[in-house]
């Protein structure tokens, strides 16, 4: 048994054994912050397949040895991670929680819990322990000041304790959850922001231009909504389809986002100004009226913000909303994300600093940027009506939301890969620009 409170600084035969099973993306960044911390023992391995090439590519990092397969890292770690796609994790587990050296402690790096729960109380031996995670970010933003989801599931006080010693070196924000809660949060943080997103992509692409290369969507709120959808569409499809489809509350929030969507553009088309403008406020009120005004605001400067804009488009002034107010747009995605929230009663900001990843963190403040300024808000909802000029764009913002509410229902992982490989395909060839400005852009938000 190890002590709870072992550290990287201690002798190496005191170092717990970890294994990491699984070395995608959030594998390597789990193996990489490890062996920086000073972790003496490391054990990693992916698919036999590519034994070799992880050898060659650890060869010369401290404290990681590279096994055949994840019976070999079962046997030996004392603490093991799963980091595999969720809609694999029972087929893994299967194969290898038999092999789980007897005490260890288990987890998983997945961002869907249901099915992972599952795995681990079906294949995994009696006498280990279960204390999982989940790291509320991508691989490429660093850890720090983040929240790390952490699950007493069946363990003790000190498997934990030893849990939180192995990762303290991340610098992240622990956050503990049940599995179920964790479902809850993730989906309400989560699948609703994706969903915009995606939505997004799809519309634009569907209009095979880049709108914000032609004075469009170009500074402040319209600089958040490009970089993040470019930097979603730079992701693996993988993160995203198993969140929407094996979370169990995710599929109702992208419906109703997909109905809200549908509703309030049904006023526009109306030319309802009086009945989107009800809904609106309704919506604003219940999502932003019991918000403690003495909480500062999330969102920067337009003129901040301005500065990360994609594609090098000419600048007033330095920016492109300095020298006068920034073109009249509906902003029908932040309206519908806000009537969804109205409408299945979430109020996001009790999750902001529970379990917000950094594109909700951004998403939520533009929203807020909007819904707390009657001017802004009130142009919007002017626009929305009576300006025709992002209407196309909107019809097919419209069209976008419901086929991706469609596809999630579908259940089906390959439906969704298609779907999301289609528009990120579009879009290719400006995800080196959007990788580096967007990892700056969070950076600044991060810290406001």
């Amino acid at each position: 048994m190890f002590r709870t409170n072992v550290s990287p600084n201690d002798p190496a035969e005191e170092h717990p054994t970890i294994g990491l099973i699984g070395m995608g993306a959030m594998g390597a960044m789990y193996a990489k912050h490890l062996s920086n911390a000073g972790w003496k023992k490391i054990s990693v391995c992916d698919i036999p397949a590519k034994f070799e090439s992880l050898k060659l590519q650890y060869a010369d990092v401290p404290g990681i040895t590279v096994h055949q397969d994840g019976h070999a890292v079962s046997r030996i770690s004392d603490f093991i991670m799963y980091s595999v796609e969720a809609e694999y994790i029972d087929r893994v587990v299967s194969q290898y929680g038999p092999s789980t050296k007897v005490g260890a402690i288990v987890s998983g790096q997945t961002s869907v819990k249901a099915p992972e729960k599952d795995a681990f109380e079906k294949y995994l031996p009696p006498d280990v322990h279960i204390v999982s995670l989940h790291s509320l970010h991508g691989p490429t933003v660093s850890p720090e000041g983040q929240p790390l989801v952490l699950i007493q599931h069946r363990a003790p006080d000190s498997s934990l304790h030893l849990v939180e010693n192995i990762f303290r070196c991340f610098g992240s924000r622990f956050v503990y959850l049940t599995y179920e809660d964790h479902d809850l949060v993730t989906a309400n943080v989560q699948a609703v922001t994706h969903a915009a997103f995606l939505t997004m992509g799809t519309a634009w692409a569907s209009q095979r231009a880049y709108p914000w290369e032609q004075g469009q969507y170009v500074g402040g709120i319209e600089t958040v909504k490009v970089n993040i959808m470019l930097r979603i569409y730079a992701n693996k499809w993988h993160v995203y389809a198993g969140l929407a489809i094996l979370n169990p509350f995710a599929r109702i929030q992208i419906d109703q986002y997909a109905s809200s969507a549908t509703a309030l553009f049904k006023l526009m088309l109306a030319g309802d100004e009086q009945g989107l403008r009800t809904r609106i406020y309704d919506a604003r009120e219940q999502v932003f009226g019991t918000v403690k005004t003495e909480r500062a605001p999330i969102f920067l400067t337009e003129d901040v913000l301005d500065q990360f804009t994609i594609g090098g488009h000419p600048k007033l002034n330095g920016s492109p909303t300095a020298s006068s107010a920034p073109p009249s747009n509906s902003h029908l995605a932040l309206l519908a994300m806000v009537d969804c929230w109205a409408h299945l009663k979430i109020q996001p900001f009790d999750h902001l600093d529970l379990a917000a990843t950094p594109i909700f963190r951004m998403w939520i403040g533009v929203a807020e940027y909007l819904f707390r300024s009657p001017n802004r808000l009130d142009s919007a909802i002017r626009s929305a009506v009576y300006d025709v000029t992002h209407r196309s764009d909107d019809l097919e913002f419209v069209i976008a939301a419901r086929g991706w509410s469609q596809c999630v229902s579908f259940g089906s992982l390959e439906l969704y890969k298609r779907r999301f490989l289609e528009t990120a395909s579009f879009f290719e060839s400006r995800f080196e620009e959007a990788s580096a400005i967007g990892s700056e852009m969070i950076k600044a938000i991060s810290q406001s």
